[in-house]
Parts: C-alpha cells; sequence; structure tokens
C-alpha cells in the first residue's frame, strides 16, 4: 500500500518510477530535482524566481543556518518558509555531511563518539556539539518538510572494518532520531543508508534503516570521489533495497547524465549545487550539453542558449550579452545563467515524469543520450 506521505503511480518496463509525495507545504511531483538553497537563498535567485521557474521543492542546509543566523532565530521569524518567503517544500539534511567535510580542512576540529559529534565551525572556529536529537531539534525549529537523520559519513576510501563500524554508529543515530521526532509537527523524515561501496554493508544498513520504520529512505556516501562504475555498481543494486512504496532520496548526486540513469535504476529524488555553481563559472546546460559563455566565440553570436528553452534568459538574451555580462562580472548575468541551468534541470525531470507515464523511458534515455554530450567526471 502507499503511505499517507507518497504515492507510487507508476512504473515504467524499465523500472524508472513515477510518484507523488505529500507535505504540509503542498505536493511534489517524482522524479524531482531539488535546487540547493544552502543558506536559505538558491545563489542569485529569489523564490519568486525558483516558482517562475517550476521548482516544487529546495533543500536547505541544516550545518549552515545553524551557524547563522541561527534555527532559534529563524523560528521566531516564523521559521524557514517565512524566513524566505518560499510556500513550497523544503528539505533539510541534519548538517552531518558538512560537519564532516568542512572539519577535513581543520586539524582535530571533528570528534566523534556515541552521543554525537564535535566540531568546530567553519566561520570563527568555534566549538559546537550534534547529536541526533539536537539536529532533529534543529530541523523541527526550522519547519522543513522532509527531514533527515544524522548519520556519519565516511570518506572514500574507507576500510571495510571503519565502513561496518560507522553504519552501525548511523543505525543507533538512526533509532534515535526516530525517538526525538515529534510526531505530531507533520514533517516528515528520511533514514540514510551508508556502507560504502560493500555490498553486504549497504544492505545490513538498508535492511535496519527499514527495520525501523522511516518515511523515506535515502542513499548516502556516493558522489564522494569514487570512480563512477563503483556509484553505479551500488546503484545496481541499492534501490531494490527499500521499499518500493516509499520514496528514495539519491544524495549530492546531479549530473544530467547521471540522473537519467539514477532514475532509471529507481530513484526518486535528488540535489547537487552543480546547475547553480557551474552557472556561476560560466558553464551552461543545453539539450546537447555543456557550453562554456566565457569562450571568446560567443562574443558575436546573436542567438539563444538554446532554441529550444522557454526560459526567461533564452526568450530574451543572446550568447553574446551573457558573453558580455561575465566578462564583465555583471551580477545579472550570474542570475540569468543561474536561471537557465536550473531551468534545464527541472524542464529535464518534467521530461522523464512524462516519458515514465507513457512506458517510454527506455527510448527518452536513447535520445538523452544519442544527443547530449556529458559532463566530465
Amino acid at each position: 500500500m502507499n503511505s499517507p506521505f507518497f504515492e507510487l503511480l507508476h512504473t515504467d518496463p524499465s523500472g524508472a518510477r513515477r510518484g507523488r509525495f505529500h507535505t504540509p507545504h503542498g505536493s511534489v511531483e517524482t522524479p524531482i530535482f531539488m535546487p540547493v538553497g544552502t543558506a536559505a537563498s538558491v545563489k542569485t535567485l529569489t523564490s519568486a524566481d525558483l516558482k517562475a521557474v517550476g521548482a516544487q521543492i529546495i533543500l536547505g542546509n541544516t550545518y549552515h543556518l545553524y551557524l547563522r543566523p541561527g534555527h532559534a532565530l529563524i523560528a521566531r521569524l516564523g521559521g524557514l518558509h517565512a524566513f524566505m518567503n518560499w510556500q513550497a517544500p523544503i528539505l533539510t539534511d541534519s548538517g552531518g555531511y558538512q560537519v564532516f567535510s568542512l572539519g577535513a580542512n581543520q586539524a582535530n576540529a571533528v570528534r566523534i563518539r556515541e552521543e554525537g559529534v564535535t566540531f568546530r565551525s567553519h566561520l570563527d572556529g568555534s566549538s559546537h556539539f550534534l547529536s541526533p536529537e539536537i539536529a532533529i531539534q534543529i530541523q523541527e525549529a526550522l519547519g522543513s518538510d522532509i527531514m533527515m537523520q544524522l548519520d556519519e559519513c565516511p570518506p572514500y576510501p574507507a576500510e571495510r572494518a571503519y565502513l561496518a563500524q560507522s553504519l552501525q554508529l548511523s543505525l543507533r543515530w538512526a533509532r534515535r532520531s526516530l525517538t526525538a521526532r515529534n510526531p505530531t509537527s507533520g514533517q516528515a523524515l528520511f533514514g540514510i543508508v551508508q556502507g560504502g561501496m560493500e555490498a553486504d554493508l549497504r544492505q545490513e544498513s538498508a535492511a535496519g534503516l527499514v527495520a525501523m520504520g522511516f518515511d523515506g529512505y535515502a542513499l548516502g556516501g556516493l558522489s564522494v570521489g569514487e570512480p563512477k562504475e563503483k556509484m553505479w555498481e551500488v546503484l545496481s543494486y541499492a534501490p531494490a533495497l527499500l521499499p518500493s512504496q516509499q520514496p528514495r532520496y539519491l544524495m549530492g548526486v546531479g549530473k544530467p547524465d547521471d540522473l537519467v540513469r539514477a532514475v532509471a535504476a529507481g530513484m526518486d529524488m535528488f540535489d547537487c549545487v552543480l546547475p547553480t555553481r557551474n552557472a556561476r563559472n560560466g558553464q551552461l546546460l543545453t539539450r546537447h550539453g555543456p557550453m562554456n559563455i566565457k569562450q571568446a566565440r560567443f562574443r558575436e553570436e546573436n542567438e539563444p542558449i538554446d532554441s529550444a528553452c522557454l526560459c526567461e534568459c533564452c526568450q530574451n538574451y543572446s550568447r553574446a550579452y551573457l558573453h558580455h555580462l561575465f566578462r564583465n562580472k555583471e551580477i545579472s548575468g550570474l542570475r540569468l545563467m543561474t536561471l537557465h541551468n536550473v531551468h534545464y534541470y527541472l524542464e529535464l525531470m518534467a521530461s522523464m515524469r512524462e516519458a515514465i507515464q507513457q512506458d517510454r523511458f527506455l527510448a527518452f534515455q536513447n535520445d538523452f543520450f544519442n544527443h547530449f554530450s556529458c559532463l566530465p567526471d
């Protein structure tokens, strides 16, 4: 049976899934890409911009919002939706990934123990403590629609013994996260499957989480520097470890070709900073592949980035103008290019949803790879 939170609407013969999940701030059609709003802002874009390009849900970063301006302040100001004037769904991560990834650059910055993790702020070096209970408390104060459990994020590569020990800690933290949540808040809570590139450890992690009963499940520990074939090896079996009637979230994976392959593997939700970050660096995405607007050959091209694109940027501005804006470091250029890239991603997901509904996802996938020049790894 479908859960009250998620409806599995259709499965294509390929295994790609079409679904819908319901939240206090509206329903979201899957498969879906979530633009990343690290500090309650998708860089260069307003909430009105996001609505105009068809964003259904965005991601906020618990670690950054906890440090600045603080979850208590955001709660006093009406919660994250009111704070950033975004009345559609929001997913917040637990902060765990940032604790471990940012702490890796600071000597003795992170100390992991059963109770939780002590870390130093990347902003001012101040010491902080994050536990599964505190991560839930912060996310409930923010008022996000989907919360994530606190987990340990092992690096790649890592020894098998460490991965096994780490996933057991994350499972214990997962149970504490479930116990700490307020069941009347209306907020969904996802568990995170770890285990590195080891199939049996992934199975152990998934089985433990499913037995606890989360609202959805995420695959963590991918796109962390492993060879691409290792990621696809995990995705060849990991989705089947998760309940078919609940949403499946692939964390941090976001190249267009990766999204198409991951949807074919049976995943539903995605996030990545790539479309916004690459736009700020002058890389634009088209149905044929990436385009670097910094290149001199675009200086006199009086045509849009992509003639088939209906975004504000492509409907009103030329490659020559965008080249000019980027070369002169004009802020409006960053906004227009980010609008285009986010629009591209959301249209890609919409096209996949349509193909799944019509049982033609394999044809869609073949057509995509026949025309799209993939981004380098």
